[in-house]
């Protein structure tokens, strides 16, 4: 009997010891890599790669910069465009004076038609009008230097210097109109949309043109000069040239 219960107080003590043994924690055991195939990506999501900041080097030692997002200027137009000021540098200018409009060679104080030029020999006034306002809209935007690249586009609707009867009489009112319109150079989205300038100048007359033309100032040089400091003002305060007045004179010359 005694080595019975011996026996038998020997096997509770051992099924007791094996109740009583605690689990080794596995928190600083290695990492082991799951084998491919264990993980799957849900229904509906995508796989997304790491997005790193940008590091810049400064001084040997890496730093993170913050980046500021650039509201494209394609975003702007017409009056947003003007609003905002943006600086510009014209990449070209083109100038086109349409065989539409109409020619005079009439010696008259006021002739009609579109085009009245006699500064230059007789010849196909259409090309040397273009080659006069080509001229100034490439001086006006030539001190133009701003980050964003346009294309000027430029139409004349009407181009009177004076006859030679107002020339050495009376004068009156050189009166040039055309419309603009301004393109982003690399991606052709409207900046300004089509806009009529008017942009009539005072032209001399009798002794004072004579004086004028003995000092270089010839009505090629004047309107020249003229239609630069336009087209200069147009595109670095867009929409706030405005013609001057001039009265009874000017109104004569609006046919």
């Amino acid at each position: 009997m005694t080595i019975i219960r011996k026996l038998m107080l020997l096997t509770v003590g051992l099924t007791v010891s094996a109740c009583a043994a605690v689990d080794v924690p596995t928190r600083n055991a290695p990492f082991e890599l799951l084998p491919e195939g264990q993980v799957s990506i849900p229904v509906g999501y995508d796989t997304r790669e790491e997005i790193k900041p940008l590091v810049v080097s400064q001084g040997g030692s890496p730093s993170v910069t913050n980046v500021t997002p650039v509201v494209a200027v394609d975003a702007f137009g017409g009056a947003e465009f003007a609003a905002q000021k943006v600086p510009v540098h014209v990449a070209a200018v083109q100038v086109r004076v349409p065989r539409s409009l109409k020619v005079s060679e009439a010696n008259r104080y006021l002739p009609y038609g579109d085009i009245v030029w006699r500064e230059d020999p007789v010849g196909d006034r259409y090309v040397q009008v273009q080659t006069i306002v080509q001229t100034a809209m490439d001086r006006g935007v030539a001190g133009l230097d701003g980050p964003v690249p346009v294309i000027l586009d430029i139409q004349i609707t009407k181009f009177h210097a004076l006859t030679e009867k107002a020339r050495y009489t009376t004068g009156g009112r050189h009166g040039i109109s055309f419309e603009m319109t301004v393109k982003h150079a690399e991606t052709g989205a409207l900046l300004l949309p089509t806009r009529s300038v008017r942009a009539d100048l005072n032209a001399y007359g009798g002794q004072q043109a004579l004086v004028a033309m003995a000092h270089g100032q010839t009505q090629k040089v004047r309107i020249t000069q003229h239609l630069a400091g336009v087209i200069h003002q147009e595109l670095t305060k867009p929409e706030t040239y405005k013609d001057a007045s001039a009265g009874f004179v000017q109104m004569l010359y609006n046919f």
